[in-house]
């Protein structure tokens, strides 16, 4: 069993910044990627950011610049650094493992991971 527990969402003005973390536990996966999604309300959930190997990262074109994901292997956390937040931003986000695609061409598909944290909510208001 792998637990994924998010923390460190909360309420932003646009232009502010937040750092999530995702701290994994349990019987961690060994693939080589996570990733970060969201989901806001009416909306699928999106791919945000991944980390292949802890080395190579992929980001949605919506977030490039302003988002930056890290890995800590020792630590099995994994954290997301959003900048410039803006309100379509806003979403909930979930941390997600057990990645069993090709990493060429789907690290951002949530069909291609296994494990999901609970989430944890971002609003950014204007």
């Amino acid at each position: 069993q792998v637990q994924l527990v998010e923390s460190g969402g909360g309420s932003v003005q646009a232009g502010g910044s937040l750092r999530l973390s995702c701290a994994a536990s349990g019987n961690t996966p060994s693939s080589d990627s996570m990733a970060w999604f969201r989901q806001a309300p009416g909306k699928e959930r999106e791919g945000v950011a991944a980390i292949y190997t802890g080395r190579y990262a992929k980001y949605a074109d919506s977030v490039k610049a302003r988002f930056t994901i890290s890995q800590d292997n020792a630590k099995n956390t994994l954290s997301l650094q959003m900048n410039s937040l803006k309100p379509e931003d806003s979403a909930m986000y979930y941390c997600a493992a057990g990645y069993g695609g090709n990493w060429h061409f789907d690290l951002l598909d949530r069909e291609k991971y296994s494990y999901w944290g609970q989430g944890t909510q971002v609003t950014v208001s204007s």
